[in-house]
């Protein structure tokens, strides 16, 4: 009876300095999110409750394809090996089994860094947290050394000359030219930086200092918070946060090494001062997490690779020291004048395929009507259309689209075609640099540099075994099986084949979303644009129906009812309990990282007394009809999405599940509540929302021309007519601002304009 009043008098004192946080009605349907956000009470965020800031953990990437033929990468930007792979691997199972884990991620732009931190978090169960990347944890800019062989650099200017470069703390190799093709300003994932800020050399203190602002502006603030931080970076961005942790002096970090995929952990005081562990090795006072054999081993290894150049033979270039002393300088300007030399070669190649784009190029038309079908031709080049049908027979029009000039994956003309049998992320691992030249357009504009209008690409994630065996799934997180993760990177190649770009990619919890929008952006290699995950983005929640076979429920309920349950506008399937494993407020993820939802009085109530103290919980759906789920579902597209991207001018994949995308196209497409049932959502097909003409539009498959896809008895609401007034104006518009030698020219050329605008 004690503990039962004590729980009484918990929950009241909690009720009432909550007050309306925790009391207030819930909101108009449709509601804004900025409100729900007003719901949430800062005092009771459990990272408050945490006295203690959280644990640090240091990863550097697991070997690339670089490292293992000895060659100077810097900010290049080369994959994983399979040797990576399973080097990362075994640190995500040397965290579980030494129980750490995470609550946000910080990793570089690169990929070998933004692999590592996506396999450490797929192992470790957390793909759904956030991460962030910055160009500020990359590797260190090694200038006109990057792509270079280092035995082979060694030969050329002398082993003295290139470890300076490498190992002194101070000097910088010889600069990157800005028409170099491995200057990091023609890639696009560095447009937003001014020139001045992209560097063309560094060194080791330049790289240290360049982590600092990230440091201290976002990293400390987090572990202060007590949130569990996890870095994965690269060797010298690593011992730059090192230095500054440890406050290491500059003349023993050379010294300080970083070896491979063993997770370095740091713990602080409430002062965040680093606390000396048993089991670190000086100067650091964090401790690596691998027996001390194997640590030793591995530091070893690195101190024997920083002291020396592997793959050189010095005893085979020895040289007196008066010849070493008289050669250095003149090495040096030899690497100067060879730098020179390739930028003038990647100036000429550079205008002559600006050339060739200049001669290649056509201005794309919009066809919005049915046409002939062509094969694609040998090198690759778009075809015109292809046709779709669903269970009716309705005929579907599918975008046109072809390859911009400047693409080299499967591009007009190109001399080393993109192969069609060979995934296109294989093919990229053995061409670390095949992405340099795909990434030069800015996103958004067009080849002819005319702003182009958003692209909205909505896809469905692949199937799992849940969808094979034909279980309700909702927020059950089953992963993708074989053919799910297929058909997630044959999405990814057909975007590339298309030249779609992206900026920003959204998103649900669930890891088959996000391994969805991952595996396509491995395939368009663009593994560094942001993901932003959201629970409202999240499956429909089927209540008691999770888990269970749908024959199963026909036979017991009927197939009426069975309908009504899975495709009812405004039924809910019978609700979960509280305390089942299904329901959301017993799942981690959701208890410790929601906090856009208010608190449930009933909820909070319940658990306060089982826990015996007060304890607020958010108010998560234990069943949801289509309604219910759009109810989250479009506020986050209107409020969220639609305002950051889209009114932005930018690209955005939002990569989700069934129902989510359902009610999208409900609103987006103005389906009737009575039809929406009787749309079927394709697994891993990309469907196009053209913003301006406010219709849903297919990508042509060049690899299967006669691909159909099943969008059900109601798939014709999907693809209505577009809207072509506004396109029709502006090309009115852009055709009367042309110089026209009489009244009767602009005439014709207005009529020509409709024409081509409302053909077929």
């Amino acid at each position: 009876m004690v503990r039962l009043g004590l729980s009484y008098a918990l929950l009241a004192f909690g009720c009432a300095h909550v007050g309306q946080a925790l009391l207030r009605p819930s909101a108009p349907r449709q509601h804004n999110l900025a409100l729900q956000a007003s719901w949430q009470f800062p005092g009771f965020n459990r990272a408050s409750w945490r006295k203690k800031p959280g644990t640090l953990i240091l990863v550097r990437h697991g070997e690339s394809a670089w490292n293992a033929n000895y060659t100077f990468t810097g900010w290049a930007d080369p994959d994983l090996s399979e040797l990576g792979q399973r080097e990362v691997t075994r640190a995500a199972r040397l965290l579980l089994e030494g129980g750490y884990t995470v609550d946000i991620a910080y990793t570089s732009v690169l990929k070998r860094a933004i692999s590592t931190t996506w396999i450490l978090l797929r192992e470790l169960g957390l793909v759904y947290l956030p991460v962030i990347k910055d160009y500020r944890l990359n590797e260190r800019m090694y200038g006109a050394l990057t792509g270079l062989s280092k035995p082979e650099t060694a030969r050329k200017y002398g082993e003295s000359t290139v470890q300076a470069w490498r190992r002194s703390l101070k000097v910088r190799p010889p600069p990157l030219d800005r028409s170099h093709p491995y200057w990091p300003g023609l890639e696009r994932k560095y447009r937003h930086l001014k020139q001045e800020d992209i560097p063309l050399t560094e060194s080791l203190l330049d790289t240290m200092w360049r982590t600092m602002p990230l440091w201290d502006e976002q990293i400390k603030r987090d572990l202060a918070n007590g949130k569990n931080v996890l870095v994965a970076a690269h060797a010298n961005s690593l011992r730059g946060l090192m230095k500054h942790i440890d406050g290491i002096s500059e003349e023993d970090i050379p010294g300080v090494h970083v070896p491979n995929c063993i997770p370095l952990v740091y713990k602080f005081d409430e002062n965040m001062n680093p606390i000396k562990q048993e089991m670190s090795v000086s100067p650091v006072s964090g401790f690596y997490v691998e027996r001390k054999e194997v640590t030793r081993a591995a530091l070893q290894r690195e101190a024997k690779l920083s002291s020396s150049l592997p793959g050189y033979d010095s005893m085979a270039y020895e040289v007196t020291p008066v010849l070493r002393a008289l050669s250095t300088l003149q090495k040096e300007r030899d690497a100067a004048a060879s730098a020179a030399r390739e930028a003038e070669r990647a100036a000429e190649r550079a205008a002559e395929e600006a050339l060739e784009k200049l001669r290649e190029a056509e201005v794309p038309s919009v066809n919005i009507h049915p046409a002939q079908k062509q094969d694609p031709s040998p090198n690759g080049a778009a075809k015109e259309n292809a046709a779709s049908g669903d269970r009716n027979g309705h005929v579907m029009d599918m975008e046109v689209s072809r390859l911009p000039a400047g693409l080299n994956a499967a591009s007009k003309g190109s001399s080393k075609p993109m192969p069609n049998k060979k995934p296109v992320s294989e093919w990229m691992r053995s061409n670390p640099t095949a992405g340099l030249v795909s990434s030069t357009r800015k996103s958004g504009v067009d080849e002819f540099g005319r702003r182009r209008d958003p692209i909205v690409v909505m896809i469905r994630h692949g199937k799992t075994e849940y969808n094979k065996l034909g279980l309700f799934t909702g927020w059950e997180d089953a992963p993708l099986s074989g053919d799910g993760i297929e058909e997630a990177r044959r999405a990814g190649r057909l975007m590339r084949y298309h030249g779609i770009e992206f900026d920003v990619i959204h998103a649900s919890w669930l890891s088959r979303a996000i391994e969805t929008a991952w595996l396509c952006l491995e395939e368009l290699d663009e593994t560094w644009i942001p993901i932003i995950k959201s629970w409202r983005l999240n499956e429909r929640m089927y209540g008691a129906l999770t888990g269970l076979s749908k024959k199963m429920i026909a036979q017991r309920h009927g197939q009426e009812q069975l309908k009504k349950w899975r495709r009812g506008y405004t039924t809910r399937p019978p609700p979960v309990s509280s305390f089942s494993q299904h329901y959301p407020g017993n799942d981690a993820r959701y208890v410790e990282n929601v906090k856009d939802c208010r608190y449930s009085v009933k909820e909070s109530f319940v658990r306060s007394l089982v826990a015996g103290r007060l304890n607020l919980a958010r108010k998560l759906p234990h069943t949801e009809s289509l309604r219910d789920c759009m109810e989250r579902t479009i506020p986050y597209y209107t409020d969220v999405i639609v305002p950051s991207t889209i009114d932005q001018g930018k690209n955005v994949l939002i990569s989700s599940s069934e129902n989510a995308i359902r009610g999208l196209l409900m609103h987006l497409c103005d389906i009737p509540p009575d039809r929406i049932c009787d749309v079927e959502i394709p697994t891993g097909v990309p469907l196009l929302y053209d913003t301006k003409q406010k219709c849903i539009k297919l990508l042509e498959d060049p690899w299967d021309s006669e691909r159909q896809y099943d969008f059900g008895a109601a798939g014709s609401e999907i693809f209505k007519p577009c809207d072509v007034s506004e396109f029709l104006n502006e090309l009115i518009a852009e055709r009367r601002e042309q110089p026209a030698s009489s009244a009767k020219t602009v005439e014709a050329d207005e009529k020509k304009g409709r024409e081509d605008a409302v053909k077929a």
